[in-house]
């Protein structure tokens, strides 16, 4: 075969021309690409600007695969060709020019949502969750867009096929109703925001830190260490205790001291038991009661607040007030109660044995 000979209405030395064009072209490209990647990325590291980072990034989405499709096209421009074997270059380049205008879309969403998802982590998770779900409706209707144009310069009827995948959308929408439930919910927690990632909540009898919130499920990490895997829709069907959300603790304790306890003595416990409040840290007195006669004590009930959420500092705030009201009860000759049972005869009478019996199982 020689270089005139005629090929689909064109020589061989054309048709190899044309191809030389064209892998020049992409050539071309593959380096400007290189470039980009290994030279402006060293650059972008020394600057604050997110323009270089972000011409980096889009410029590793692009395929030279598909670059090659629409070079080939380029490149055959000038040849005359049959009709079908146009349509083959049209249709390869014009399918190759949307992929490639999605990825390089997709990859510009996607870095300006890795950006901004970085810097809310930092400082509001919600936020984090938010943009997480944004970033895949944002992917969807971006990849439906670039479909439908696609087939629409390729011929196709786009208005039937809207119509058809209508149709169809609601059967799959019946058949997948569970899952589009899960879906929803899962929206439903990013715009209302009941818990973010970090947030220590309580649902039902499960308590953890809420580790990520998928499409689907949340992960909430258990206090003995195990991940607890939860649908979307059940969780928003339940009670859900945000402990992250607190500001303040309420915290309400009660103690009991011995009936031989004198009026005076019981009068000054409440000033007690305020003055260690305000002297531990964190802490902010409310109230504090004689306010019951029990089976075998005279009991007291304290309310005060931690300034702090966190529970550990309450139980180091609780344990120091404990303490000092053994060292202050003690000095002042007050006791506390616990349980006792006082057996008193009347009259001196003797006691039967079925009367010894009852009195020992009361005692």
């Amino acid at each position: 075969m020689s270089l005139t000979s005629v090929i689909f209405d064109n020589t061989l030395r054309d048709w190899l021309l044309a191809l030389g064009l064209a892998l020049s072209i992409n050539v071309v490209i593959g380096l400007l690409k290189w470039v980009i990647i290994h030279k402006v990325a060293t650059i972008s590291r020394d600057t604050s600007s997110a323009l270089d980072d972000a011409v980096v990034y889009v410029a590793r989405s692009t395929r030279q695969w598909l670059i090659l499709g629409l070079t080939l096209f380029a490149g055959t421009r000038y040849l005359e060709m049959p009709d079908r074997v146009g349509t083959f270059f049209t249709v390869t380049a014009t399918v190759a020019a949307f992929l490639q205008l999605g990825l390089w879309l997709n990859a510009s969403m996607r870095f300006w949502l890795d950006r901004h998802q970085k810097r809310a982590l930092a400082q509001d998770a919600a936020s984090a969750t938010s943009l997480a779900a944004v970033g895949f409706v944002g992917r969807m209707v971006l990849w439906s867009v670039v479909a439908l144009l696609m087939l629409d310069n390729l011929g196709v009827d786009v208005t039937a096929l809207v119509a058809g995948l209508g149709v169809g959308g609601i059967a799959v929408a019946l058949a997948l109703q569970n899952i589009l439930g899960d879906l929803f919910a899962s929206l439903s927690i990013v715009v209302d925001k009941p818990f973010v990632i970090g947030d220590f909540v309580v649902v039902d009898d499960m308590s953890g830190t809420i580790e990520h919130v998928g499409l689907k499920t949340t992960r909430v990490r258990s206090l003995s260490g195990e991940q607890i895997v939860i649908a979307n829709s059940d969780l928003l069907k339940t009670r859900i205790r945000n402990y992250k959300r607190m500001y303040e603790r309420r915290i309400v304790f009660k103690f009991g001291v011995l009936y031989q306890t004198t009026a005076d003595q019981l009068e000054a416990i409440p000033g007690m038991v305020r003055e260690l409040v305000d002297v531990t840290a964190n802490t902010r007195f409310d109230r504090a009661h004689f306010f019951n006669f029990g089976d075998s004590s005279l009991d007291f009930e304290v309310v005060y607040w931690m300034t702090l959420p966190d529970f550990n500092a309450s139980m180091d705030a609780q344990q120091a007030i404990n303490l000092g009201l053994v060292r202050r009860f003690k000095t002042a000759g007050i006791e506390f109660a616990y349980p006792t049972r006082t057996l008193f005869i009347e009259g001196g009478a003797v006691p039967t044995a079925s009367d010894e019996h009852e009195s020992h199982q009361s005692g």
